[in-house]
């Protein structure tokens, strides 16, 4: 079975309230009831091409993540309007840490 990921997500995330998240689990779950736990490799893989291209936001502990460097749980949500604006969230230019 192929499952087109980004489409799931999206569908998943665009029912939800503005500013609610979803997490890996409930994606992969809608994609396939039966064997969601497949499918979790997928699905963060899949919401990192879409948080790089600003279309969703990957957020851990409440906040914004860089889809290039996040570990361990995590959530997706759409973006706000001011995240929008904003562009995706990337990590910081080597030299410029906290």
């Amino acid at each position: 079975m192929s499952v087109d990921m980004e489409a799931v997500i999206l569908e998943v995330l665009g029912k939800l309230a503005p500013g609610k998240s979803a997490s890996s689990e409930e994606v992969a779950r809608a994609a396939d009831p039966e064997r969601w736990r497949k499918l979790t490799g997928h699905v963060r893989n899949t919401a990192r091409g879409l948080a790089r291209r600003g279309a969703i936001v990957v957020t851990r502990h409440g906040k914004p993540a860089d889809p290039e460097t996040f570990k361990g749980v995590y959530r997706l949500r759409l973006p706000t309007d001011a995240e929008r604006a904003a562009g995706p969230i990337l990590s910081a230019p080597e030299g410029d840490s906290e």
